[in-house]
């Protein structure tokens, strides 16, 4: 994942990624980080459905495993999905939503939800096809970011896309960190984060307030776990 400058000065958000239906889970969840970063919390449901449906065109026209490009961003008042695979001749075809046919038919929900603001277009190596959803709003002006609201937001990225395997971060049942650095790096992240959530609007405090609930549910969760 990497951040490039767009026309209207804001940051896009372009992702990689093999086309196969285990990566979609993981498409959406990111998708769903990147929407709420941008305070567009509402717009998740019907973001997350036409880049599924236009990734799964990508899986049943072109293959699994092909590799593919997400991209969002801000086109005036419009966020933009661009979806690029290798294969430049399997371009999309609308069918009516009512067909019998149980595939193919992707394209008609996109068309529906996108308000018919969707096309293709070819470039050297690949084939385009977007679609853009009203927000009602225009450019989300970005705050004025110093290093620690920087580094938040990448790690809120990163968070959200990347699962840990088990057993990755702990050796032995201790972190690979020395314990006093592993603390500190955790104040670190912490403080990175709440520095995050003032430059973006949020109260720090009730983030924090409603973080904690989240944790004191999960470790009595895991408690009474181990007792039954």
């Amino acid at each position: 994942m990497i951040y490039v400058n767009d026309c209207v000065g804001r940051q896009s958000w372009v992702h990689w990624f093999a086309a196969q239906p285990s990566a979609l889970s993981e498409l959406r969840r990111t998708l769903k980080l990147r929407l709420i970063l941008w305070g567009l919390p509402e717009h998740v449901d019907v973001v997350q459905i036409c880049a599924s449906e236009l990734v799964t065109n990508v899986i049943q026209h072109v293959g699994e495993g092909a590799p593919t490009t997400l991209r969002i961003t801000f086109k005036g008042p419009y966020l933009r999905l661009e979806v690029a695979d290798p294969d430049m001749q399997a371009l999309p075809t609308l069918l009516a939503a009512c067909s019998a046919l149980e595939s193919g038919r992707g394209m008609a929900v996109v068309d529906a939800l996108a308000d018919h603001r969707w096309g293709v277009f070819l470039r050297d190596d690949a084939k385009v096809v977007w679609c853009e959803l009203a927000t009602n709003t225009s450019v989300v002006s970005e705050p004025t970011a110093g290093p620690r609201v920087t580094r938040a937001g990448a790690l809120l990225d990163l968070y959200g896309s990347w699962q840990l395997p088990c057993g990755t971060a702990m050796s032995g049942g201790r972190s690979v960190l020395g314990a006093a650095a592993a603390e500190e790096a955790a104040i670190g992240v912490l403080a990175d984060v709440l520095h995050w959530l003032r430059a973006y609007g949020y109260d720090p405090d009730a983030v924090l307030d409603r973080a904690q609930t989240h944790f004191e549910a999960e470790v009595g969760e895991a408690v009474r776990a181990k007792v039954r």
